[in-house]
């Protein structure tokens, strides 16, 4: 079961979230939380001490300036103006490139070879026998989020329960973040731009065919707006949590809210039965 924690904007409490939901899910069954949030992962303020299993890379062009013949094949394949071909020389510009691999292909002396160049890193760590917390951290600098995220889901690949929380927004890397998935939990937010956010979210889910319900974070009771557009998209709401000043302080000290109100145990839990039960067709 792969449970994609999502939203259409930043801010919503995706993390929150996931991380509680994790915990949850974790006290009767072994789970796996992925942190797809490869440009701004948070994960780990909450569960901390994951260690480093290595780089992620990807391949990119490297060329043999004594074969190459400056035809300028290669620069005319890449529609990313990765590869220049000047008089003299031969420019790559790695921030540019999406490691398809065509100029190689395109070269008709074999001038070019891949070679594998650094993005991000996978960290894993165990808080508790039950919990195995992954997370794909993108270099400073770079921007191929979605490498990272794809390596973060290999590494966290299991039979089980995995929950990934995903980045903000609904472009690439939350496409990669989502394609696999069994069911995903929308995350927003009483206002207008968290209503006009969740509505392309859920253009998203109903464009993969990915069953889907919503969670409204902070409400202030003034939830109708939102309530009318989950009614209208059979989107069903899993569960409200309250705009909360004491929430808000142990969120802000790092705490998970399930481990600190017993209350909260129960609600999430109920929000993975519900949500598993979105997955196979009954809610």
């Amino acid at each position: 079961m792969k449970i994609v924690v999502a939203s259409g904007k930043g801010g919503t409490g995706k993390t929150m979230v996931s991380v509680n939901l994790a915990w949850a899910v974790s006290q009767s069954q072994e789970t796996h939380l992925i942190d797809c949030d490869a440009e701004e992962p948070n994960v780990h303020l909450f569960y901390p001490g994951g260690k480093d299993e290595g780089p992620v890379t990807v391949k990119v062009p490297e060329v043999d300036s004594e074969k190459c013949t400056l035809c300028g094949a290669c620069g005319e394949f890449c529609r990313y103006g990765a590869i220049s071909v000047l008089t003299e020389s031969v420019m790559f510009q790695a921030h540019l490139c999406h490691s398809c691999g065509g100029c190689m292909l395109s070269c008709p002396v074999d001038a070019i070879t891949e070679v594998p160049r650094r993005i991000g890193m996978i960290t894993r760590g165990e808080p508790t026998p039950t919990l195995t917390v992954i997370s794909g951290i993108l270099d400073e600098g770079e921007i191929a989020a979605p490498a990272v995220i794809k390596a973060a889901k290999e590494a966290g690949e299991w039979d089980g329960v995995s929950v990934l929380d995903g980045p903000p927004g609904t472009a690439c890397p939350v496409i990669e973040t989502m394609e696999g998935a069994d069911v995903c939990i929308l995350v927003t937010e009483s206002t207008p731009s968290g209503l006009a956010d969740l509505r392309r979210a859920a253009r998203l889910t109903e464009a993969f065919g990915i069953p889907a319900g919503v969670v409204i974070n902070r409400s202030d009771n003034e939830d109708s707006s939102t309530l009318a557009f989950c009614a209208e998209e059979g989107l069903p709401v899993l569960l409200t949590i309250p705009f909360d000043r004491e929430i808000a302080a142990i969120q802000n000290r790092g705490a998970i809210l399930c481990s600190e109100k017993e209350e909260w145990i129960e609600a999430f839990t109920q929000l993975y039965e519900d949500t598993v039960a979105i997955a196979g067709g009954i809610l």
